[in-house]
């Protein structure tokens, strides 16, 4: 059916366009995150104590935004988190201690966390009505908006303070909503589970479809904690440890950013070639690989390559687990994987801001190595 067919192509780059706003936004803040830390002169443990807030309000707003979407719809609340995610991202400079940062990151995190399971929800919507697996082209818009994000932050990092930066993004996020939000309120969600979200009882399932869940949720969790442990502290690992400059620093997010967007480009061709098993143990032991080059190497550019390698092992793998979490239990099944992922990505940076107080911040971003080696073992031992 051409009219179907239009409306979802329409539904398709309205959704993409949030993603890439999503991952432009967030980006955007994390490069700053080195200045922030000396305006609020926290050091890495109270950085880490600030950062989760994120981690807070994005976990308590994900397990409220299911029943959300339930009621409302995900396009709407899709709209309404992007406009506060927009206007919370303008706050951070304006505090002066680790207290009101991490009381702003609340906000911030609220924000973050109900747009991603919103737009998740949608996501799998509309590839379950296209009947592709294109879930991997959504998360490369957000990792290519994480790397817009990054390297603009890069270029303006010696030029605009931070406030100036992020009241900038700000604006760019409330435009880009009041545009793609008109759109998508306009589009009706894709017929195939719209029965299942008029439904205010999600449907039974049986022990073992539960626990396949809960292991695309692990999955989830031990790739996005590496994505968040990158965008929060791999610019102040450069910087902090190997003395490259603030420029220089950026880069390193914009790396990683680059080869995710590149490997989830290539998403749906490696997947049907490769099938979702090996593709999730080939990222798993690419990622490990890379991180131990990131973390150790003594070189800024030694220290870039391990950025990128893990970014390029790291690519696929959530978007899998998301998607295969959907197929078995639905729009449950989303939320359960996203908040297991989201989980991780934001609790990973608090983990390593408390271990780099312990040890060094070096040696905690090894951690990432080990969790993608976890997810590799994972992938490997349920088939």
């Amino acid at each position: 059916m051409p009219g179907t067919d239009d409306r979802l192509a329409r539904l398709r780059v309205i959704l993409t366009a949030f993603f890439a706003l999503d991952g432009f936004v967030f980006a955007g803040w994390v490069v700053r995150i080195p200045a922030i830390k000396h305006q609020t002169g926290a050091s890495a443990g109270t950085l880490g104590l600030a950062l989760l807030g994120v981690s807070a309000g994005a976990v308590v707003t994900m397990m409220l935004t299911g029943r959300l979407c339930r009621r409302y719809g995900s396009h709407p609340v899709t709209v309404v988190c992007s406009v506060l995610l927009s206007l919370s991202v303008a706050l951070p400079p304006l505090t002066h201690s680790a207290l009101t940062l991490g009381l702003v990151l609340l906000v911030f995190g609220a924000a973050y966390g109900g747009l991603n399971v919103a737009f998740n929800s949608a996501a799998v919507d509309l590839v379950a009505a296209l009947g592709r697996p294109i879930m991997p082209s959504f998360h490369a818009a957000f990792s290519l908006g994480g790397m817009t994000g990054a390297g603009l932050g890069g270029l303006v990092a010696g030029a605009l303070s931070p406030t100036q930066h992020l009241l900038g993004l700000s604006v760019i996020g409330l435009l880009v909503t009041a545009v793609a939000g008109r759109a998508l309120l306009r589009c009706q969600a894709p017929v195939p589970h719209a029965e299942e979200h008029s439904d205010t009882a999600p449907r039974r399932l049986d022990a073992r479809t539960r626990r396949l869940v809960v292991v695309f949720g692990l999955i989830a969790l031990c790739t996005a904690y590496g994505e968040g442990a990158m965008a929060d502290w791999g610019a102040l690992h450069l910087r902090q440890d190997l003395d490259a400059s603030p420029g220089l620093a950026a880069a390193g997010y914009t790396c990683f950013a680059l080869a995710m967007t590149i490997g989830r480009a290539s998403g749906t061709r490696l997947l049907e070639r490769l099938g979702r098993s090996r593709t999730v143990v080939f990222g798993g032991s690419t990622a490990a690989a890379g991180m131990l080059l990131g973390s150790l190497a003594p070189s800024v550019w030694a220290t870039l390559i391990g950025f990128a390698v893990t970014g390029l092992g790291l690519a696929n793998l959530f978007p899998v687990a998301v998607e295969r979490a959907g197929a078995l239990a639905g729009p449950s099944g989303v939320a359960t994987a996203s908040t297991f992922g989201y989980g991780g990505m934001l609790l990973g940076p608090p983990a390593i801001g408390f271990m780099a107080e312990w040890t060094s911040l070096s040696t905690a971003l090894t951690s990432v190595a080990v969790l993608a080696g976890a997810a590799t073992l994972i992938g490997a031992t349920t088939r």
